[in-house]
C-alpha cells in the first residue's frame, strides 16, 4: 500500500480537498455542476477526461465529483512543471494525488497509469496534453484512450465551461466577480469491440465538446497551434 491507496492519506488528503481547496476555489468562482444522474453507478476505476484551459480544471473536477469517487482519483500532472520544484510536487502530490506524466517522451515517473487503473485507482487525464492558451479545445490525444481499452475501464467524459474566462492561461489567480463555471458529467464511455484508441479518444473529444455546447457554444474546430505548459 502506497500514497495512492492509502486510507490515511486518503484522510489527509480529504482535508486538504475538502475543507481548503474546495471552499476557496468555489469562493473564487460561482461552480454549477450539471449530469450528477449519469455517474451515480459509476464505480472506480475509471478514467475522467475533461478539456483543459485553466489552473482551475483539477480542482474543479475533484471538487464536483461526490467524494466517494474523489476519494482516490490520481491527477495525472506534468513532469517537466510539477514534479521538477519540490515545493510544487509536494502541493501537487497533497492536492491531487498526482502523478508524474513525461509529456515530451514516452516515457512517465512517478508511477504507471496502467498499473494505477489495474489497483482501481481512478485517473484524472487532460488529453490535450496542456492547457489551452485561447479556452478552444485542441485534439484529443490517444493516450487516455489507449489506457481504457487496455485495461477495459470506462472513461468519464466532462466539459469544464468558462474555467478559461475565470482564470485563464498566464494568470496566477481567478478574475474578480466569481465568474460563473459549469462542470458537466457525462455518460460513462467504453470502447467498442475492435475500435483503435484513436476513434476511441475522438468520440471522447466529440462527447466532451456535445456537453460543453449544453450550457455555452464552443468552436468545432480543432485548436492550431495549441502550446503546453
Amino acid at each position: 500500500m502506497d500514497r495512492f491507496t492509502s486510507p490515511g492519506v486518503a484522510r489527509v488528503r480529504r482535508v486538504a480537498q475538502r475543507g481548503l481547496l474546495k471552499p476557496l476555489v468555489w469562493r473564487l468562482v460561482r461552480v454549477t455542476t450539471q449530469g450528477e444522474e449519469d455517474i451515480k453507478d459509476l464505480d472506480a476505476p475509471f478514467i475522467v477526461v475533461a478539456n483543459h484551459s485553466s489552473h482551475l480544471d483539477a480542482p474543479l473536477v475533484i471538487g464536483a465529483l461526490p467524494y466517494r469517487l474523489a476519494r482516490y482519483l490520481a491527477a495525472g500532472a506534468a513532469a517537466d512543471y510539477f514534479f521538477d520544484v519540490q515545493w510544487r510536487k509536494w502541493l501537487t502530490t497533497l492536492f491531487f494525488n498526482a502523478f508524474a506524466i513525461e509529456r515530451r517522451s514516452e516515457g512517465k515517473r512517478g508511477g504507471s497509469s496502467k498499473a494505477l487503473l489495474d489497483r482501481k485507482v481512478p485517473l484524472l487525464i487532460f488529453p490535450e496534453g496542456g492547457r489551452s492558451k485561447t479556452g478552444v479545445m485542441g485534439r484529443f490525444k490517444p493516450g487516455a484512450a489507449a489506457l481504457a481499452i487496455a485495461t477495459k475501464s470506462p472513461c468519464l467524459p466532462i466539459a469544464l465551461v468558462g474555467a478559461s474566462a475565470a482564470m485563464p492561461r498566464g494568470v496566477s489567480w481567478p478574475k474578480r466577480g466569481r465568474l460563473p463555471v459549469t462542470v458537466v458529467f457525462g455518460p460513462p464511455m467504453m470502447p467498442e469491440s475492435g475500435e483503435t484508441a484513436d476513434k476511441f479518444s475522438t468520440r471522447l473529444a466529440d462527447e466532451v465538446r456535445r456537453l460543453h455546447e449544453t450550457v455555452s457554444p464552443m468552436p468545432a474546430h480543432s485548436q492550431k497551434g495549441h502550446a503546453h505548459d
